[in-house]
């Protein structure tokens, strides 16, 4: 039997990685944080910080930027939880990654995740909504993202969006979860 698949997408500060957590706790005692981000400056390092603080006794965190198939493989948690993909997928294409090889690593964390026997909650930014972006690179991004996206919301037994401070559940149905603050 496979654990739960949980996608939560949606725009930046829409409250979409707290309710990820409020979530994880529902699901079970042990959680793991996986931080896919790389603080490469002050700010950025400083926002981590807060964030593993908010987590301690919460949830063992993380932190692995590339290798998610294999952070997943070994997690023994009851509920872990992903934030987020977008960086995940940022980090692979910037290492020189082809979009081929990481719609293929997408593919393998899908297989991954079906085989789990515990819940797996993933976060993801939506980039699809905006502008054409007007570097190749960041078309590039957009374009491996919505790959990315369409793979794993199609293996996923709940999706989520989030827009305008609300989480909307678009699978299995949809209906409002919640404002965010």
């Amino acid at each position: 039997m496979s654990g739960k698949i949980v996608l939560v997408g949606g725009g930046v500060r829409c409250g979409k990685s707290r309710f990820a957590l409020e979530l994880a706790q529902k699901l079970g005692t042990r959680r793991t944080f996986i931080a896919t981000s790389e603080p490469f400056d002050d700010e950025m390092r400083e926002r981590a910080r807060r964030h593993r603080e908010e987590r301690v006794g919460l949830f063992e965190t993380v932190e692995e930027p590339r290798r998610l198939c294999e952070v997943l493989q070994e997690d023994a948690a009851d509920v872990a939880v992903v934030d987020c993909v977008t960086l995940w997928l940022s980090n692979l294409l910037l290492r020189g990654d082809a979009p081929e090889a990481i719609l293929g690593e997408v593919d393998r964390l899908v297989g991954v995740l079906q085989r789990r026997r515990s819940a797996t909650i993933l976060v993801t930014n939506e980039v699809g909504m905006g502008l054409v972006p007007e570097t190749p690179l960041g078309r590039t991004f957009r374009d491996v993202s919505g790959g990315a996206h369409q793979r794993l919301a199609a293996a996923a037994d709940e999706v989520y969006f989030g827009a305008l401070g609300l989480l909307l559940r678009i699978k299995p149905g949809n209906w409002v979860v919640g404002a965010g603050g």
